[in-house]
């Protein structure tokens, strides 16, 4: 390590390293929380050992990186700079790699992605589908850094922004870049950076804070994690500039405890741009000090909002506080505070180094530069997605994610995470961004998507969400902690068949009450999941409460199974796996399932011999069932 006293130092420092670095390739191996579940560090060993063994050390350089975005297809070996790219190696592959590609240019067709339509072979990174669609300002740059290698960061450019906002630029001008890029929050709310910025750089007081909140509790997103764990440096540049900009010179990462590797790589990251003197006192002899902690959080949920996640820093109940003024104003410890999300502090790096024109080029008028989602559920293809606001839903779930698996049809798709809300068909074509989304009753939230196939119950999403949201509902204010218990009640009544038409104007009025009277952000959206499959799959609610039944075949208290008595071939199978005994029969006798008994698991139904089809599911009411006085379905035999 050595201490870089001045901009030109760093200057230098990257010309040398990028001189050792000229001509070498690259084996760029996603070793993230998704590989290292795959294998991942043994696959790196295994290309160390084989580069080594091979004499190949002053030709090609393995790297530990973060997750590229195809997360399915890990662990992912990219070789540079021809971008030549293997999908699912194991460690016994590194030999054969290394000694066709690395020693002779040769490609391991076994080994590179296969159109799954076509078959036709996909050895190059640009030709995978997944991969074509996207612009990876933010993400691109992690496939040549060592998760934990400074040096590599600073070979690729990182921390040119900062050497320019230190050298050249005040922190008015870093404001008025900020401001003309248009450069809206990534954490979901979508303000604008700079006025934040600027609200408090212009509060009373000397003491001010800057935080990078991730938390990111969203279930099925990790876009946050896998910035902290593959380029924890980006981040970090991002928060000094702001700092500088904003007149701070202490910073908070504040991370989620289940995200062990982002926080051993964000350590890892903090005391290398220490030592180098990227962090500290007079960075690159500007005059200008900045000190950064991490803290760690405790696992809630509601701690992502604002006022919640100041509260832990501080040292209190993670829980939302009655806020009158903004944390701009009066945040952590009563001090001006900027607290943006993880995403949003690694745009900044690139709003600075590249210019504010050139990312007012990314995206729509009103949603500039690219934004991260995480692609999940029914969906071909699933990982990170980088694209440029505005891209519609169509061309995320079908050209980038491969369409819906088993060509099954598309349902819906739920964008925002728990509080979003689940978008029909009819609105694929969608742009995506903050306001486009809103006004289909859901919203951007932190960037997750959930696609959905004709087998998704609505009903059973909406409950799913509620419950959920309740669990994690700190509890402090009557609209949300009672609106979301009630919703829970009434939607397990509905998913059971023992709903009433009352019930949906019970729900809308609810989610009004909560949009318009709870505490905080997780309240006011925590209806969103209810109140948008309410409008965009009402002939949904209506069969579960009309009809008794579940389209989807989802909600089991909806379900009945029985045997085609024309069709038992009276083979035993059906009878032999289930597991509360309630089909009667024998050898040459037609099977029955005893309905009282039945607990509707489809254990029968999976098993019977597809050239019998003689188990069959109904979603509805059996012939000879009937309601009893409580309105509990009694079904027939």
């Amino acid at each position: 390590m050595r201490r870089l006293a001045t901009i030109a130092e760093l200057e230098m420092f990257r010309q040398e390293l990028a001189g050792k670095a000229k001509g070498k390739k690259i084996i760029s191996i996603t070793d993230g929380t998704d590989g290292r579940t795959r294998g991942s560090q043994e696959v790196v060993k295994a290309f160390v050992e084989a580069i080594k063994k091979a004499g190949l050390e002053s030709v090609a350089q393995v790297k530990s990186t973060g997750c590229h975005g195809f997360c399915e297809m890990e662990p992912e070996v990219l070789i540079l700079p021809e971008a030549i790219c293997y999908v699912g190696v194991k460690a016994g592959d590194a030999a054969e790699i290394v000694e066709e590609t690395i020693a002779h240019g040769n490609i391991v067709e076994r080994l590179v992605y296969r159109d799954p339509e076509t078959g036709v072979p996909c050895p190059y990174e640009g030709d995978i589908p997944f991969y074509r669609y996207q612009e990876r300002v933010i993400l691109g740059n992690g496939r040549y850094i060592d998760m934990r290698s400074l040096e590599d960061y600073i070979t690729i450019g990182g921390y040119r922004a900062l050497s320019k906002v230190l050298g050249d630029m005040t922190p008015e001008t870093v404001l008025a870049e900020v401001k003309r890029a248009n450069l809206r929050g990534r954490g979901g709310g979508g303000f604008p950076t700079a006025l934040k910025w600027e609200s408090t750089r212009n509060a009373a007081g000397d003491e001010k804070y800057v935080i990078v909140n991730a938390d990111e509790g969203d279930p099925g997103a990790y876009m946050d994690r896998s910035l902290l764990e593959g380029n924890p440096h980006s981040i970090l540049e991002g928060l000094i500039i702001g700092a500088y900009a904003i007149g701070s010179h202490q910073g908070y990462v504040y991370v989620r405890q289940e995200y062990p590797l982002a926080v051993e790589n964000l350590n890892i990251a903090i005391e290398q741009a220490r030592e180098y003197g990227l962090i500290g006192a007079n960075i690159l002899g500007s005059g200008f000090s900045f000190e950064v902690k991490v803290h760690r959080g405790a696992g809630a949920f509601v701690s992502g909002e604002s006022t919640a996640l100041i509260a832990a820093i501080e040292g209190t109940v993670g829980e939302p506080r009655p806020s009158y003024t903004y944390p701009s104003e009066k945040g952590l410890w009563d001090k001006p505070t900027a607290l943006n999300n993880v995403e949003t502090w690694a745009n900044v790096v690139a709003i600075i180094d590249k210019g504010a024109d050139w990312y007012a080029g990314i995206g729509t008028a009103e949603n500039r530069g690219t934004k991260i989602f995480t692609l999940v559920g029914k969906v071909n293809n699933t990982g990170l997605v980088e694209v440029p606001m505005g891209t519609t839903l169509r061309d995320i779930v079908y050209k980038i994610g491969g369409g819906i698996p088993q060509d099954k049809k598309f349902k819906a798709v739920q964008t925002g995470g728990p509080s979003g809300g689940c978008i029909p068909e009819q609105y694929l074509d969608l742009p995506v961004d903050f306001d486009e989304l809103s006004k289909v009753g859901s919203m951007m939230g932190s960037g997750g998507l959930i696609v959905m196939d004709e087998d998704t119950c609505m009903v059973d999403i909406a409950r799913y969400f509620t419950r959920f949201l309740s669990e994690e509902s700190c509890g402090k204010c009557v609209p949300c902690r009672e609106g979301l218990r009630q919703m829970q009640y009434i939607l397990n009544r509905i998913t059971k068949g023992r709903g009433h038409m009352g019930d949906l104007e019970t729900l809308e009025e609810l989610g009004a009450f909560m949009k318009n009277a709870s505490l905080c952000a997780l309240g006011t959206t925590a209806a969103n999941p209810v109140l948008t499959t309410l409008r965009h799959f009402p002939d949904e609610y209506e069969a579960h409460i009309v009809g008794n039944s579940c389209p989807a075949f989802v909600c089991k208290e909806l379900i009945s199974y029985y045997i085609d008595a024309d069709k038992c071939q009276a083979c035993m199978i059906c009878l032999k796996v289930c597991p509360v005994e309630a089909i009667s029969g024998g050898k040459n006798e037609v099977h029955v399932i005893d309905q009282e008994i039945c607990n509707r698991c489809g254990t029968c139904y999976e098993v019977c011999p597809e050239k019998f089809s003689a188990v069959k599911r109904v979603s509805g009411v059996l012939p000879g069932s009937a309601r009893n006085d409580d309105g509990v379905l009694q079904r027939g035999k």
